[in-house]
């Protein structure tokens, strides 16, 4: 799938929406409409090599598992995460956060999502369902992000070690 870019403001510094992003156990919270059943793939959930495993809730989608893992940190400007997904984890993700100083202490927060599918079935996957899906539903991520951040409010589950609190 040819990238995915979206972007939101938050009325946040960015050195705050970095450190909440840079800890994957935080993602779920503003993820868990389309990413659901998360576990921490290491006791060490902040930065870089930090990794969750997820199930995809897509349509039409048989192979729902998922993995990412921070795979480049780079504080306060950006976070690298590469993953995997679909059958035998053969469809690579990539995704990127990057983080500008926007007006009057605001936070520009811009996520760029893509993946690179094999076989022509999982080419066939993406075109039906795929790109304007993932578009609507990183889209609400990141305005629940900024929920979240600015008012402390609409949080999801956070992901844990073993199901612990």
């Amino acid at each position: 799938m040819d990238p995915i870019t979206v972007s939101a403001t938050i009325s946040r510094p960015r050195e705050e929406v970095f450190e909440y992003l840079a800890d994957i156990s935080n993602h779920p919270e503003f993820t868990d409409h389309y990413l659901v059943d998360w576990h921490l793939t290491r006791e060490n959930t902040y930065g870089q090599g930090a990794g969750a495993r997820f199930r995809i809730k897509a349509p039409l989608h048989r192979f729902s598992w998922g993995d990412m893992t921070f795979a480049d940190v780079q504080p306060p400007y950006r976070i690298v995460e590469h993953g995997r997904s679909g059958k035998y984890n053969r469809v690579r993700m990539l995704g990127t956060y990057t983080l500008s100083p926007g007006p009057s202490g605001s936070t520009v927060v811009e996520y760029t999502f893509e993946t690179e599918p094999v076989m022509p079935s999982d080419r066939l996957m993406e075109m039906l369902a795929g790109r304007s899906w993932t578009r609507r539903q990183v889209a609400k991520s990141l305005r629940r992000l900024r929920t979240i951040l600015e008012e402390n409010r609409g949080r999801g589950r956070r992901a844990t070690i073993a199901g612990r609190n």
